[in-house]
């Protein structure tokens, strides 16, 4: 198995991937349609276009893309595609795989015919009809969605460069999913800022859900080459669908005290602390 590296915007290393792919025998490529902590949007079409050139099978994961951002199967020409319900306020529990027809997989769970032997065990009925439900409210209320939170996003990217010095903003600027803000505060502890906006009724996150107990630095962010330090100093700010103008200026109106609390006492000799 071979890992494609990433640039400082997160975006894949497409020369790679053509040099890689060239040299080996390469059976399937796989790359995130757009990334869960910084929002970066992948060039899938392309990259997708790369593998079949090659003769190789492409998988994308768009658990954040599908209802963020316009998802087509045939358009991209993807062989594989991974979803889930709970990220477009659809059931917990549920997702599903797209698959090109006429492309042959091993299945992960054996023993049933069920879902035409795909995947053994009994059919989540109502999770099924909830994802469906949810896909489809989001198809029509994604594009109008989509404006509104870059809207409160831009507010929010602005007021932060504005009101809090020495910060960094991770990602791409334009190809990034809307709802998602990555920031790295030099000079302040990422779990600290967590805590303290956490007692200010804000809550944020310092990397992604999945590795929610590690005190590790993002390695996302490690692989757009941000300093380990830096890495540590970063938390995600995610905006949705009950997010408002309010929620954005309560954010800018806590959010640079409590920065400019956590470096203080960084500076301040222990004994005063």
């Amino acid at each position: 198995m071979s890992y494609l590296s990433a640039d400082c915007l997160g975006k894949v290393n497409i020369g790679e991937l053509k040099k890689i792919i060239k040299e080996k025998r390469t059976g399937l490529v796989s790359v995130m349609a757009a990334n869960n902590e910084i929002g970066t949007i992948q060039d899938i079409k392309e990259i997708c276009g790369i593998a079949h050139e090659h003769g190789a099978l492409f998988h994308t994961d768009a658990v954040q893309a599908v209802g963020k951002i316009p998802v087509n199967v045939q358009e991209l020409n993807v062989d594989f595609l991974t979803l889930s319900a709970h990220k477009i306020y659809g059931p917990k529990g549920i997702g599903a795989l797209y698959v090109k027809k006429g492309i042959c997989f091993c299945p992960l769970i054996r023993g049933g015919h069920q879902e035409h032997g795909r995947r053994a065990g009994t059919e989540n009925t109502l999770g099924i009809i909830g994802l469906a439900k949810a896909i489809q409210m989001r198809a029509q209320e994604m594009e109008e969605e989509k404006s509104r939170l870059l809207d409160l996003k831009t507010k929010l990217k602005d007021g932060i460069e504005k009101n809090i010095p020495h910060v960094r903003l991770n990602g791409h600027p334009f190809d990034c999913l809307t709802g998602t803000l990555n920031v790295s505060f030099d000079g302040a502890e990422g779990e600290a800022i967590l805590l303290y906006l956490d007692l200010e009724g804000i809550a944020v996150s310092t990397g992604s859900a999945c590795a929610s107990g590690s005190l590790d630095p993002s390695h996302v962010l490690l692989a757009t080459g941000t300093p380990m330090e830096r890495a540590h100093g970063s938390i995600r700010i995610s905006l949705g669908r009950e997010n408002t103008i309010k929620d954005v200026q309560y954010v800018l109106d806590v959010l640079p005290k409590v920065i400019n609390k956590i470096r203080t006492m960084s500076t301040e000799p222990e004994g005063k602390r």
